[in-house]
């Protein structure tokens, strides 16, 4: 019986025009994905979930969506995940239930506007700084720029402000940058070790139902759960759970394949902005004058970053 590979190609430094074109694609689709469930997740909080419930629903389904896809992997070659156990446990630490304590754990500390910049920074600033410093991939200054213009974009799509930080927030935005530092440092362990991104979506998404999903019912149970309106329940599993819990790890990793995870990074910028708009019709929300300004500004800034060329590393002097 032939065996599944747990390696994909990966681009070399300088991606194909196609490449390229599949990269932006996917990595909009990710942001996109991102964005609704954003927006969703506001919409269920509204009508009586909780931000633990829309984790296990998230959780719990992607799981058993994906549990087929690892029990076949397994059959076939079980073998790249013996030889390989320790690269599969960090797959899962750092894109799995750390990730979403973090994310959501923060909230409890920083407002909804810091949630919308810090975790983001961070999947851009540290998937370039660890894609230099462990995948030795150079970063030419247009790049740079691209990244910069990214997070003031940001800046004007969340309305951040001075009086939005106090004592108790930082803990938030600490929180914020690690989860996002994780976020990054997934995609960098994609690259390297060249994993297939649809094993990878399955890993972490039934590391987490073995994990967070019992740890919840112990500790909250099945009745608020219950107690929420089917229509509302329907439309959440849907959405956290079919759409977004295997989508957006799929499409972020399948980014990291096309485009690298320093291109990857900047993707998951665009999702405040497109919020913004997605929530026009959902939540009645109409985006500002500021909003629209920022998601232009993120786009800019994400056109001069995809379409930069690789940076030409130096070379090493002859002793």
């Amino acid at each position: 019986m032939t065996a599944m590979s747990p390696v994909v190609s990966m681009p070399p430094a300088s991606a194909s025009p196609i490449r390229l074109v599949a990269g932006v694609a996917v990595g909009l689709l990710a942001a996109s994905i991102g964005a609704l469930y954003t927006v969703f997740a506001r919409w269920g909080i509204g009508h009586g979930l909780q931000s633990p419930d829309l984790t296990v629903l998230r959780f719990g389904v992607a799981g058993l969506l994906m549990l087929p896809v690892l029990i076949l992997a397994w059959r076939r070659d079980a073998a790249q995940f013996t030889a390989r156990w320790r690269v599969w446990v960090a797959i899962a630490l750092l894109a799995g239930t750390p990730f979403g304590l973090l994310m959501f754990g923060a909230l409890q500390f920083a407002p909804v506007s810091h949630a919308a910049v810090f975790p983001f920074t961070a999947m851009s600033v540290m998937g370039m700084a660890l894609s230099a410093l462990v995948l030795g991939e150079a970063l030419g200054r247009r790049k740079v720029a691209g990244i910069a213009v990214v997070l003031l974009g940001l800046v004007l799509v969340s309305g951040l402000d001075g009086a939005s930080f106090s004592a108790r927030g930082a803990l938030g935005d600490v929180m914020f940058v690690a989860a996002g530092s994780l976020w990054a440092a997934f995609g960098i362990l994609l690259r390297k070790h060249r994993l297939d991104p649809l094993l990878a979506t399955a890993v972490v998404s039934i590391s987490a139902l073995a994990t967070y999903v019992p740890a919840y019912f112990w500790q909250v149970g099945v009745e608020r759960l219950m107690a929420v309106a089917p229509p509302v329940f329907w439309t959440e599993v849907v959405v956290q759970g079919l759409i977004a819990g295997a989508g957006t790890l799929f499409t972020y990793a399948r980014t990291v394949s096309l485009l690298g995870p320093a291109g990857a990074a900047i993707f998951p910028a665009l999702a405040p902005g497109l919020a913004a708009l997605m929530a026009w019709p959902v939540l009645g929300h109409v985006p500002t004058g500021t909003e629209a300004v920022g998601l232009v500004t993120v786009m800019v800034g994400l056109v001069v970053a995809v379409t930069a060329r690789p940076a030409a590393m130096p070379r090493a002097r002859g002793g």
